[in-house]
């Protein structure tokens, strides 16, 4: 049974506490006393412990996007959007979209925890950084859905990077290639497309694969490989992300398939 199963039918053995749990608690309404354990340091985990994972995933990402929402004072219509657009990728039945929309809210009130909520989702991901990455993805790509990036909204990004431990070199790859995809210049820089149904530009793809049209094509395809590993499906659920999730992973590897693909018609025809 996933982590929204055992949830949704009271079983609450795997709950953790803190910040997380009395946000999930609130958005819930229930009351989760379990205290803050820490997990093992083994790459794949066990059933209780993954779900305890997915849980804070879950909870994080969808009460961090309500509070990035709101880093500028005010809650665009495109910012909505994008939050609705994410739990319509999950497939989410009513009571999970209720949940994410509680969370959302939750991440938008005046006492929200921020730097209390990133300590403790660093610590249930335990070192698992493709998590913490893909959560960044999410941040970033809500941050760009009103095509603005504002100082306010740069600033909390900075505090997530900050307190999730990522390195500024590891956050600008992120940055550029959510940029690529999501940002202004998305679909004007580079010139000419590349693949006839890829939608994306050469500039757009490299970016998306972090290299540039002076790399070699063998480290072009180590990178689309390595990219294309750490955003695997499987591999993501096995180290705890929800599997509602999945689509998120899905679509990311799409758009990396895509790079290489449009870098490889590009350079064909060169």
């Amino acid at each position: 049974m996933s982590w929204w199963g055992k949830l949704a039918g009271g079983a609450f053995g795997f709950m953790l506490g803190g910040p997380l749990g009395a946000l999930l608690g609130a958005a819930l309404g229930h009351n989760f006393d379990k205290g803050l354990d820490s997990l093992g340091s083994d790459d794949l985990l066990g059933p209780g412990e993954q779900e305890r994972v997915q849980t804070a995933f879950f909870t994080t990402t969808f009460s961090v996007l309500g509070y990035l929402a709101k880093a500028d004072g005010r809650v665009s219509r495109a910012e909505i959007s994008f939050a609705e657009q994410v739990m319509r990728q999950l497939s989410m039945d009513a009571a999970q979209r209720k949940a994410a929309i509680a969370l959302v809210n939750e991440g938008q009130q005046a006492d929200f925890p921020l730097e209390g909520v990133l300590r403790q989702f660093r610590q249930e991901c335990q070192g698992r950084g493709t998590l913490i990455q893909l959560f960044l993805e999410i941040q970033i790509s809500a941050v760009w859905a009103d095509g603005e990036f504002s100082d306010a909204e740069q600033s909390v990004l900075e505090t997530i990077r900050r307190h999730l431990r990522v390195s500024e070199a590891v956050f600008d790859e992120i940055r550029r290639r959510i940029e690529a995809v999501h940002g202004p210049a998305a679909g004007a820089a580079g010139g000419a497309r590349g693949g006839a149904d890829s939608g994306l530009t050469p500039a757009a793809a490299y970016a998306i694969l972090g290299v540039d049209a002076a790399t070699p094509d063998a480290e072009v395809k180590k990178a689309y490989r390595r990219l294309l590993s750490r955003h695997h499906p499987d591999k993501l659920v096995a180290k705890g992300l929800p599997e509602e999730m999945m689509q998120l992973a899905a679509r990311k590897t799409h758009e990396i398939k895509q790079a290489y693909e449009t870098i490889k018609a590009y350079r064909a025809r060169s």
